[in-house]
C-alpha cells in the first residue's frame, strides 16, 4: 500500500491536534477493560464487540471469578458460557469463540498469548482489533486499535475517507507519529464518549471544533 503524501499545513493540523488531544486527555495509558492477566484481556475484548466496556466489566468481574484459568474457559460448557454473557450481546458466537480460543491457547501456545499478529488473528474470535488491543496493552507494540469511536472522528477530522477498518487503520498508521498509534485510540474514546458522542456531538463545546474537517454538518 503506497503512503500518502501529506502537506506541511496538513502535518502541522495533525500536529495540533494530536497536541490538544495530549493536553485534554494526558498521554497516559489506560485500558478500559479490568483484567489481571493477557488472556483475561483476550477474552474481555472478544466480549466487547458491539459492547460496551462498561457492561463488559460488569459481566467479567464475576466471569472471571468463576473461570479463574485458561483451562476452565477451555473446558467450559458452551450452554453455560452462553448464559455467563448473555449480556454482552452475540453470546452464542462469542462462548463459541472463547472456548476455541482458550483451547489452542492452552495446546498450540502452553497457556501464552501470542503477541504476533498473524497468530493472534489465527485465533478464533480474534480480528486485527482485537489482535491490537492485545500488542498495545499487553506487549507495547506501537497498534492501532480501530474501534467505532476511531472510525467515526478520524473521518470527521479528515483523517481517512476509508470505511474499512483494516484500511482505516493503516492510513493511520502514516499519518500519525508511532508514539501515538496508542494514545490515540485511548484519547479518542475519550472524545468519543464526553465531547464526540455519536448521536448528539457537542460541536460547540469541543476543543478541536477549528481543526475539525465535519464542524457539526449533518
Amino acid at each position: 500500500m503506497a503512503k500518502k503524501r501529506i502537506t506541511k499545513a496538513e502535518r502541522e493540523r495533525v500536529d495540533k491536534i494530536l497536541s490538544l488531544l495530549d493536553e485534554y486527555y494526558t498521554t497516559e495509558y489506560k485500558c478500559y477493560l479490568n483484567h489481571e492477566t493477557p488472556w483475561q484481556l483476550l477474552i474481555a475484548t472478544i466480549l466487547s464487540a458491539q459492547c460496551t466496556d462498561e457492561r463488559v466489566n460488569l459481566v467479567t468481574k464475576d466471569l472471571f471469578k468463576k473461570y479463574t484459568t485458561l483451562e476452565d474457559f477451555a473446558g467450559a460448557e458452551l450452554k453455560e458460557l452462553e448464559k455467563d454473557i448473555h449480556s454482552t450481546g452475540f453470546y452464542h458466537n462469542k462462548a463459541k469463540n472463547i472456548i476455541e480460543c482458550a483451547k489452542t491457547l492452552v495446546t498450540e501456545y502452553g497457556g501464552e498469548v501470542p503477541k504476533e499478529i498473524d497468530k493472534l488473528t489465527k485465533l478464533a474470535g480474534v480480528g486485527r482489533k482485537t489482535a491490537n488491543v492485545i500488542r498495545g496493552n499487553i506487549y507495547h507494540e506501537p497498534s492501532i486499535v480501530v474501534d467505532t469511536h476511531v472510525k467515526r472522528i478520524s473521518g470527521k477530522l479528515g483523517f481517512t475517507k476509508a470505511e474499512d477498518p483494516e484500511k482505516i487503520e493503516f492510513e493511520l498508521m502514516d499519518l500519525l507519529p508511532r508514539d501515538h498509534w496508542i494514545l490515540y485510540n485511548l484519547q479518542i474514546i475519550a472524545h468519543g464518549r464526553s465531547i464526540c458522542t455519536a448521536r448528539n456531538p457537542k460541536c460547540t463545546e469541543c476543543f478541536l471544533y477549528d481543526l475539525c474537517k465535519w464542524k457539526g454538518k449533518g
